[in-house]
This record gives C-alpha cells, sequence and structure tokens, in this order.
C-alpha cells in the first residue's frame, strides 16, 4: 500500500502526455498500410483502419484527460515514461497483426511488434511471400519508427539518466533534465530529416537495383534502421543479387553510425564523423571480421574469391550491426562460423545510431580500463588517463560501463537459464537470448537460425524473448531499475 501511494505521488500526467501523443502519431501511420490494402482490394485494410481508430481515439482520450498539466518531468518520471513508451507502442501495434488473423494469439501479435519497435528483427511469420502488403508494410514501419526513436532516445533522454556510460554523448545543451523534452523536439526534427533521406536514397538505389515499390519501401526503412524485417522468407536471400546486398550494406553501416554526427556534418563540419574515435573503431572491426569470415568460407571450401568476400561482408555487416538480414544459412558453414556469428552478435554498433548490441563505445572504455591497469602494476607510480576522443573519462563513466558489461551478462545468463527451464534447447537458448538482447533477430540452430523463425517456440518462451528485448533495447538499466524498491522509495 505504501509503494501505491509513493507511486501516485510520482504523478504519472506528464509520462501519460508523452504516450498519448505517441500513440496518436503511432495511431495515425495505420492508416497508410490500410490506403495500399483499399487500393490492391484486399480486405485487411479494414483491420487497419479500426486498429487506427482505436488507437488514436485511446491516445486522444489520454491527451485530453492530462492537456492541461503543464509539469517538469523529473528523473524517476523519464525512466517510468521510457518504458511505458515502449510497451504501450508495443502493445497497441500488435493489434492489426492480431486481428489480422494471421496470429493465432496475441502473444504471437505481441512478439512481432516488439521485435519490430526493439529493431530486433526475430519473427513468427511464415509465407511472408503470400502476405497482404499493408501486414509487410505495417512491418517495415514499425522498425522505422523504432530505430528513429532510439536514436532520439540516445541522444536525449539516456545521456541524461547516465545509463551505462551513456553520459560521454551528453549534448552541451541538455544541462539539466528539465530541458530535456523541449531539446528532443528540436533536436529530434533534425535526426529526423536526416533519417528521412537516408531512407529515401536507399529506396531509391534498391528500385534502380530491381526491387518492386513495396519490397524496395519496406526494405529502406528495415535496412536504414537496421531491424531486418524482409518481405520473403529467404530474406535478401530471395534477390540473389550482388548490387542489392552491397545497397544494403552501405545503408545498415550508414544506419550504425552515431546520427549527431550527421547533424554537425550538415552543420558545417563534416570531419567529425572521420575523426571520432568510436567510428573509426566500428569500420576497423567491420574489415577484420569480413576478413575473418572470408578466410573461413575460403578455408572451409563454400566459396572463393570476390564471392566469398560477398557473402562474408553482407553476413559479418548484418549481424554486427544488429540488422539480422540473411543471405543464406551462415550456421551451416561449419562450427567454427557458429561460435564466429554468436560472438559476433553481441557487439554492435556506435551509440546514437540504430544499431543495438552492447556497442563500440564501452569495449572502448573497457580496453582502455584494462590497459590502465596493466600500465599501474609495471609502473606503480606512473599517471595514466583514460580518454575518448581525446577528452578524459570519468570515473563514472567507467564505472558505469563496468556495471554495464557485468548486467549485460547476468541478464543474458538468466534468459538463458529461464528458456530452458521451459523446454528450450541449449543452442536456441544460448542463440535467442543473445539475439534477443542484442537486438540482432536471427538466432542459430534449426529452430530460430537464419533460414528458420521464432513461432515453434512455446509462448512462455516468446515473454521471455519479447522482454529480453525489451530491455537489451533500452539498455538493461532503464528498464531493471523499475523493478527495484529503492526506486520508488527515493
Amino acid at each position: 500500500m505504501k509503494e501505491l501511494i509513493l507511486a501516485v505521488y510520482l504523478d504519472p500526467r506528464p509520462v501519460a502526455v508523452v504516450v498519448g501523443l505517441l500513440l496518436g502519431i503511432l495511431g495515425l501511420t495505420m492508416f497508410f498500410p490500410a490506403v495500399v490494402d483499399y487500393l490492391e482490394h484486399n480486405s485487411d485494410w479494414q483491420v487497419f483502419f479500426v486498429s487506427g481508430l482505436v488507437t488514436t481515439a485511446f491516445s486522444g482520450l489520454l491527451f485530453l484527460a492530462v492537456r492541461s498539466q503543464n509539469r517538469i518531468m523529473t528523473t524517476r518520471q523519464a525512466f517510468i515514461m521510457t518504458a511505458s513508451v515502449w510497451i504501450s507502442l508495443s502493445a497497441f501495434g500488435a493489434l492489426p497483426f492480431y486481428w489480422s488473423g494471421f496470429f493465432p494469439t496475441y502473444t504471437d501479435a505481441f512478439f512481432e511488434s516488439i521485435s519490430g519497435l526493439t529493431t530486433t528483427g526475430a519473427t513468427v511469420m511464415t509465407d511472408l511471400d503470400f502476405m497482404p502488403p499493408g501486414i509487410l508494410l505495417w512491418r517495415g514501419i514499425l522498425q522505422w519508427l523504432g530505430g528513429l526513436g532510439i536514436i532520439v532516445m540516445a541522444v536525449a533522454v539516456l545521456p541524461m539518466l547516465q545509463i551505462g556510460g551513456m553520459q560521454l554523448f551528453k549534448v552541451e545543451a541538455f544541462e539539466t533534465l528539465e530541458k530535456i523534452l523541449p531539446r528532443a523536439t528540436q533536436i529530434s526534427g533534425f535526426i529526423t530529416l536526416i533519417f528521412l533521406n537516408a531512407t529515401v536514397l536507399c529506396m531509391l538505389a534498391y528500385l534502380m537495383a530491381g526491387m518492386n515499390i513495396l519490397d524496395a519501401v519496406v526494405h529502406a526503412m528495415t535496412t536504414v534502421a537496421t531491424g531486418g524485417f524482409s518481405n520473403h522468407d529467404e530474406s535478401l536471400g530471395y534477390f540473389d543479387s550482388m548490387l542489392i546486398d552491397y545497397i544494403a550494406i552501405i545503408f545498415m553501416i550508414i544506419g550504425s553510425l552515431p546520427f549527431l554526427l550527421f547533424v554537425q556534418a550538415f552543420q558545417g563540419m563534416p570531419k567529425s564523423i572521420f575523426f571520432d574515435s568510436q567510428v573509426r573503431t566500428f569500420f576497423m572491426l567491420l574489415m577484420f571480421l569480413v576478413l575473418i569470415a572470408w578466410i573461413i568460407e575460403e578455408s572451409l571450401g563454400i566459396r572463393t574469391g570476390i564471392q566469398a568476400l560477398r557473402f562474408a561482408a553482407i553476413n559479418v555487416t548484418s549481424i554486427l550491426t544488429g540488422t539480422g538480414y540473411a543471405t543464406e544459412a551462415y550456421d551451416h558453414w561449419g562450427p567454427v562460423s557458429v561460435s564466429f556469428f554468436f560472438v559476433i552478435m553481441f557487439i554492435g554498433g556506435c551509440a546514437g545510431s540504430t544499431s543495438c548490441g552492447i556497442k563500440i563505445f564501452r569495449f572502448q572504455v573497457l580496453f582502455q580500463n584494462v590497459r590502465q591497469h596493466i600500465a599501474r602494476v609495471l609502473y606503480p607510480h606512473g599517471i595514466f588517463i583514460q580518454k575518448f576522443n581525446g577528452r578524459p573519462i570519468s570515473s563514472d563513466v567507467i564505472s558505469a560501463v563496468m556495471s554495464f558489461f557485468f548486467l549485460y551478462l547476468m541478464t543474458f545468463s538468466v534468459s538463458v537459464i529461464a528458456l530452458s527451464f521451459f523446454g528450450v534447447d541449449p543452442l536456441t537458448a544460448l542463440s535467442g537470448a543473445g539475439s534477443a538482447i542484442s537486438n540482432v533477430g536471427p538466432g542459430l540452430g534449426n529452430i530460430i537460425g537464419p533460414s528458420g523463425n521464432y513461432k515453434l517456440l512455446g509462448d512462455i518462451p516468446k515473454w521471455i524473448l519479447a522482454f529480453t528485448m525489451l530491455i537489451g533495447r533500452l539498455e538493461l538499466f532503464t528498464i531493471l531499475v523499475l523493478f527495484s524498491p529503492r526506486f520508488w522509495r527515493s
């Protein structure tokens, strides 16, 4: 009873304003698939039309109920708002899936929805090649909105909440938490424009490479958002096109770079992209991993030459960036490839991008911390300063990053144990938990591997994985802190 009173004391109205506004945007986007299905004479347009009405109506009622409240959002309310937004959008985003009849249970519909919004790309759908265009477009829209949302959150909210070392990327204009929402609105305008332009360019490139208009639009949205939803069961392998593969590689990489650097580039500082240490490390790591995959293909006789390089590049880029596209079942390359792709799914791209995983900058901080400790052992009286992009790294950032690594490992382990408890085999449990917490999409093995999907898993494993996706996408602390009694008492 005491915690309930404290929860009320937190005042949910500022949170409700944000949730209501974003639900309204989600509801309006549901009318796009409705129009597409209507023009294609598909009866599913009614599903999207009703879902849009329900969502916008709920949004309107929620927004009207709190519209007169103009309150400053506290830190605890910001935590609650972040979790509430993703859960609410996933719940309402599942309505078209569930009411369409293509999903037997709401569990499957919610799994598909949260997989889309978290840009994970894990799917329970089969026979994608025969699905109505509205359903396919809605999957792409969910990932596009999720990718855009996570960039804004990473730029405006997570640095203020000091999540996992993200305070390294605090924008100087965000001096206090009270400035988050006004400044987020301003900066989201720049980011949305850049994100939209990148999507349009990607769509045009896909069209010129031979995709039809629906494939080009959906794949452009899911490529730039590094989401990985495709309109075909074979994913990008359906097209069997070298040109399409390389277009996907280019725009997956763009989606994995810090979007604030693109903003700075358009403001007259283009060199900032090339001189950022995180970006340089990402490119060096990507080239190194592609080389390793190329060597694996050559040594096992799977492919040789340029073809081997092509398949190594597309599959490594897809998994490293957390996109999850597949051109073939790369886990059939042998035991070495299984271990290789399992490891790289945890890495991820740059902070402030649509990419998932642990993020490159955290590995940089970890490496600097290890190097400093080794140097102190060799030179006890020496002074060694850890730096990131030429600036000293504060102790609170180092502590936050180390805590993130520990919590990431613990969450992954708990997820694996929980999946195993409900009858999931070891390889599926390990790769499924890793794929979910890193928001990659495909796992390994015959069930959830690149040539499979998550449909055959039971309802409880799907909810476990859905929760793991949410935790991974919102950088762990944002969700897990809500389960701490101290959070509600503070």
